[in-house]
């Protein structure tokens, strides 16, 4: 499978000659959508999903039950298992992550992809089976680096991908990824947007 990421949180997933976008958000390429065969959201933040992009693409959506998206898409539950661009998906976590000051959360999915590759969105849900590949958000209002730390380690996956990063500057990155590598050592990196791997 090959991983492209792009700005913030989107990356896109190619297995032979099918596509699948996960979260392509207002901050994130609209090359991320060309030639996608579906697009699963994991909540309604806009850093997640481009609804006017997602419009435009005319790309079969997966989205949580009762996410708030001025679009057509198909609910998915917790739990759930699916195929989406001919990749198997199986939908855990359920609710986006404490926001400061009690503001109202949303559904959250996190998407495990063909059993290898996982992409929490904004969560730090634990699946119960192994990752081989985790997507590790870096940096949210939500967020502190000390519980990315906890977080990979709870997972233990084989390879770590930084993702989530578009509100961090140079510094700030350099800094949180040499925490990750240092603290981890689960073959962490930092892909920079439009690497593939």
């Amino acid at each position: 499978m090959k991983i492209t990421k792009y700005t913030h949180a989107c990356v896109r997933l190619e297995h032979e000659d099918r596509v699948l976008v996960v979260d392509p958000g207002t901050w994130s390429e609209p090359s991320a959508l060309a030639g996608a065969d579906a697009v699963l959201i994991t909540h309604e933040h806009t850093d997640h999903a481009d609804v006017l992009r997602l419009l435009g693409a005319g790309v079969e959506v997966y989205a949580p039950l009762g996410a708030e998206l001025a679009l057509p898409y198909t609910a998915v539950q917790v739990d759930e298992t699916f195929t989406a661009a001919g990749f198997r998906v199986r939908a855990v976590g359920g609710r986006h992550a404490p926001i400061y000051g009690g503001r109202p959360d949303c559904a959250n999915l996190g998407y495990l992809v063909d059993g290898t590759l996982y992409h929490p969105g904004d969560s730090l849900h634990v699946p119960e089976e192994p990752v081989e590949t985790l997507l590790v958000p870096l940096q949210a209002s939500w967020l502190k680096t000390a519980e990315v730390i906890d977080f990979v380690r709870a997972v233990a996956p084989e390879r770590a991908f930084g993702i989530h990063d578009g509100q961090i500057n140079e510094r700030g990155l350099a800094s949180v990824n040499g925490w990750l590598g240092q603290e981890t050592r689960h073959r962490y990196r930092w892909p920079a947007p439009l690497e593939s791997g």
